[in-house]
This record gives structure tokens, C-alpha cells and sequence, in this order.
């Protein structure tokens, strides 16, 4: 499943009907923020036709190392390309190799154990369970990450789900009980358009797509069903526009200057955001990630919150120049490399 973040937009089709046969090549599109060329269309066909005994995984890695598609840190965005290619192959623009078969299709389970068995309830005040601990979760099967892929899996009404781009992850704990986990939380890539959230921010869509990375979207927030403590909520949130943008800059190479979240309205009342000094922006059209066709138009509305980490966060995200990466190869030169792999076709 796609997140709402890896958008696939058409931006000019090609005119004309071809008398093949073969699928009409838009002479750009969009996704995840990036817009591609037909020529670079092209690059990432010709690495799907001539590597085919690569596993999916090793020609996603070869098509953003030829375009250059790199975070901020200088590591790939391997698993955006990943999307990209399924969903090209999808339109019928390329030809991918078949999924290896590694376990079973569908979402990813996660099975859980012992450790995330209800515990004995947590009563008073947050005050009283100063200092608060924001841990972060590095990724791995074991520890942190399982323990928190499972309190999210049981205990949150929308799981555990893999999140398309930058994110991070923490567990929420207390010196004075530091054996017990309070809260779970998950930070990712900003929503891709939310036209009241735009608004509030003044942006075009040329400074929406350039500046987009300086927002994270706050897509869990779990305070488990057994802590009872007044206050905790808008502590934790609190304590997590001081501590994340350090963690988020070390992690990607660039801080944030804007958090939001989605409240379902059905649901929440959004009082901890509102006591923790967050924006209210109004509300989605509820038509949820996946309704491309706007079939669902108020299924599931959800109120908007942000919260700028810095004054003049606004007028910032209008006219911040990001930290540029390298400029795409010209044509020749991402020729010369095609040349260069086709000569050593077992290179992983």
C-alpha cells in the first residue's frame, strides 16, 4: 500500500495515439515530491530491460544511484524507487523480475509476545513522573523496535504500518519508573497536499515542493491504555518539538521548521494539541490516502494541527533555499554509466 506522500501525478502526457500498441510515456511526472523526465523515464526502462536477472531491490539502488536520488544525508531513497518501479510497472512502462519469494504477500504481520501484555495501571500526575525520557528507535527486529512495533500493532487503532520516507520512531519512559514505557510515537514525511494547512502557510506549488521536507507529520501517538497520568500528553508533544528537530537533523541532515498531525475528528477531540499551544487549521475533505478518484469525499475527516517550530516558520517555508543535492547527471554522462554496467551485467 502507497502512502499518501508517494503522490504519482501526471503532469503532461505525450498527445497522439501510437499505432503499436505499446503505453503512451508522459513527458513528466511526479512522485514522492520528485518530478522525472521522460528522458530519465527512459534511463529507468533500460535498466530494467538489460538487468533482469537483478533482484528488484538491486535495480532500485542502480536507478538511484544513475539519477542521484539521494536524502540529504547522501543515502539512497532505495525504498521510495522501490514504490516508483512497482507503480511504472503497474502503468505498464516497464517490466520488473518477479518478487523473490521471501514469505507471505500482504501486509507486513507483526507478531506479538508476552512483553506487550496489559500492565498494572499508572495513576496521578505527570508532573510527579519528571524528568520524561524521548528514546529514540533505531531500526532491527529485536529490542526497541520490535517492543515498539508491537505496542503500536495492539494497542493503536491504525497498527503498524512500514511509512514511505524519512521517519523516526521513539518510546516514551520516565527516570522515575524507567523500566516501564509510557508512549509510542512516529514521525514522518509531511502529508503531500492539505489545502488548509497551504493555505495557512501561503505557498505555491513550486515552494511546496521545494520546501515540503521542513515539515514532519506526527502519524502516531499512543499513550498506552494502562497510563493514567493527567498532563502526559501535551508533556510529551511538548517535549518532542524541543528534542526532535536535533534528532531529525542528525538523522537526515536538515531540521524542521513545522510539525503537523491529523486528528480524526470522529475519534479525538484534539484537547492535549490545543493545551500544548498547536494550531488549528480546520479540517481534511476525508477522502484518505488511497481515494485518487475522490470516491470517499468526507469518509473519514480529520482535523489539522501544526505547530511552527520557529517564528517565522511561514514566511521560511515560503522562501528557504533547502540544502541543494548534487544536479541530476547530464544525458552523456548517465550514458557513460549505462555503458559502463552493461559491461559488467553480475555487478551488484
Amino acid at each position: 500500500m502507497l502512502d499518501k506522500r508517494a503522490e504519482f501525478v501526471y503532469v503532461r502526457l505525450v498527445s497522439g495515439a501510437r499505432d503499436d500498441g505499446k503505453v503512451e510515456i508522459p513527458e513528466r511526472f511526479t512522485f514522492n515530491g520528485r518530478t522525472f523526465s521522460a528522458t530519465e523515464l527512459k534511463l529507468i526502462q533500460e535498466v530494467c530491460r538489460d538487468f533482469t536477472t537483478l533482484g528488484r531491490t538491486e535495480i532500485s539502488r542502480t536507478v538511484c544511484e544513475l539519477l542521484e536520488w539521494k536524502r540529504a544525508t547522501g543515502k539512497l531513497k532505495n525504498h521510495e524507487c522501490r514504490l516508483l518501479l512497482e507503480r511504472l510497472e503497474e502503468r505498464g512502462w516497464l517490466k520488473l523480475p518477479p518478487v523473490r519469494v521471501l514469505g507471505g504477500r500482504g501486509r507486513r504481520r507483526v507478531e506479538l509476545s508476552e512483553q506487550t501484555e496489559p500492565e498494572l495501571e499508572l495513576q496521578g500526575s505527570a508532573g510527579s513522573f519528571r524528568p520524561l525520557r524521548l528514546e529514540v528507535v533505531d531500526g532491527g527486529p529485536e529490542g526497541q523496535s520490535r517492543l515498539w512495533r508491537e505496542l503500536i500493532e495492539r494497542y493503536h487503532y491504525l497498527h503498524c504500518r512500514v511509512p514511505v520516507g524519512a521517519s523516526l520512531r521513539y518510546i516514551v519512559r520516565s527516570e522515575r519508573c524507567p523500566e516501564r514505557v509510557l508512549a509510542c510515537l512516529l514521525w514522518t514525511s509531511a502529508a503531500w497536499k492539505m489545502a488548509p494547512r497551504d493555505r495557512w502557510i501561503g505557498w505555491n506549488d513550486q515552494q511546496r515542493q521545494r520546501n515540503l521536507q521542513f515539515i514532519v507529520n506526527q502519524s502516531r501517538f499512543l499513550i498506552l491504555p494502562w497510563i493514567r497520568l493527567q498532563g502526559l500528553a501535551s508533556m510529551i508533544l511538548s517535549l518532542s518539538a524541543r528534542q526532535l528537530p536535533q534528532d531529525w537533523e542528525q538523522r537526515y541532515g536538515y531540521r524542521p521548521v513545522l510539525l503537523e498531525t491529523l486528528v480524526e475528528a470522529e475519534r479525538f477531540r484534539g484537547t492535549c494539541y490545543r493545551a500544548a499551544n498547536w494550531i488549528g487549521l480546520g479540517r481534511t475533505q476525508g477522502r484518505g490516502r488511497m481515494d485518487r478518484h475522490h470516491a470517499l469525499h468526507g469518509h473519514a475527516p480529520k482535523d489539522i494541527y501544526v505547530y511552527p517550530l520557529r517564528r517565522d516558520a511561514r514566511r521560511y517555508l515560503c522562501e528557504a533555499v533547502p540544502r541543494q543535492r548534487a544536479d541530476a547527471r547530464g544525458c552523456e554522462e548517465k550514458q557513460v554509466s549505462m555503458n559502463l554496467l552493461r559491461c559488467q551485467p553480475d555487478a551488484r
